[in-house]
């Protein structure tokens, strides 16, 4: 259940999404309780151009259909469409902040295309972890840019994680190596690992994760344990074109959805969540060090159709 904090996070960061999508789909209806073939089409063109997707743009015209009657109030309407919301991203789960069973550390890979956050988030993650009194290390294996290491460093001292980088230019895959050896030694809880930003349509370093996940699972019994997908919201589709991608290269366990503030474009966590059946375990609702939230289902409809 979400603190009063993060309710309010959820309410300020999905304000841009609310006023796109409910503001106008409430324009649609008009106070008036039946609505006409005309009226959904337009509501089809509201949820489509809101990044909800063709699949679930239908099927919720399609109950909308069935389900608005003569004495059906805006305020029922509301609620019926934070159900309905609810119900399609209520896969989202937080992941565990300890161990995986049987093994030590609980390794988790990021992955995701530049600019999406990742790094940003890998450093929330650590201060999240921290705040819960799980140790955790921070390793960059994005070998190919020195400003990626310099970053990660900067989140490592802030959230109080060890950290562990290579040479610039040096094999991810040995970094990963030494990293997890370190951490095993040292007994650390979580050790997150940090990768290039990779264009999901470039083989060769898909290929590299791929190589990634081989020498971590030679270190430490079934590592990675999650694997977890960095997506920007402000991309729209292009962010479930990339989700389809990792998933067939990389296995993804769950997904982190970023700067869902500073986007109109919320409603594309609803074919992520729903037409993948990935879990959504947080969502970046600000620049903050604690405005990385884990996911709440009914909080995400409440922030998208509003309350009341």
């Amino acid at each position: 259940m979400s603190t009063e904090k993060e309710h309010d996070l959820y309410q300020r960061g999905l304000e841009k999404t609310r006023g796109s999508l409910w503001g106008r789909l409430k324009g649609v209806f008009g106070g008036r309780s039946f609505i006409g073939e005309e009226d959904l089409e337009e509501i089809e063109e509201i949820l489509i151009t809101g990044d909800v997707g063709m699949k679930y743009t239908l099927k919720l015209v399609e109950d909308l259909r069935r389900a608005v009657t003569d004495d059906l109030t805006d305020v029922q309407l509301r609620a019926y469409l934070r159900g309905w919301v609810e119900g399609v991203v209520k896969t989202g789960q937080t992941p565990g902040t300890g161990p995986a069973p049987g093994s030590r550390p609980r390794v988790f890979l990021i992955v995701g295309v530049n600019g999406t956050g990742k790094t940003t988030t890998i450093g929330k993650l650590a201060h999240r972890f921290k705040q819960s009194g799980v140790s955790t290390m921070v390793v960059a294996a994005d070998t190919y840019r020195a400003a990626a290491v310099q970053q990660l460093r900067i989140w490592s001292d802030r959230s109080g994680a060890l950290f562990l980088g290579g040479q610039e230019g040096g094999d991810p895959a040995a970094v990963v190596h030494d990293a997890l050896k370190k951490a095993e030694k040292s007994g650390v809880d979580n050790v997150l690992i940090d990768t290039a930003g990779r264009l999901h349509t470039k083989e060769p370093l898909m290929r590299e994760l791929g190589k990634i996940r081989t020498v971590a699972g030679k270190i430490i019994d079934g590592a990675p344990h999650d694997v977890i997908l960095v997506l920007d919201a402000t991309t729209g589709q292009n962010a479930l074109v990339q989700a389809r991608e990792f998933v067939q290269a990389v296995g993804v366990t769950g997904v982190v959805i970023t700067k869902m503030d500073g986007s109109a474009r919320g409603g594309i966590l609803i074919p992520i969540a729903g037409e993948l059946g990935l879990p959504v375990l947080y969502v970046g609702l600000g620049e903050g060090l604690e405005d990385l939230v884990p996911f709440d289902p009914a909080e995400y409809a409440r922030g998208l159709i509003g309350e009341g």
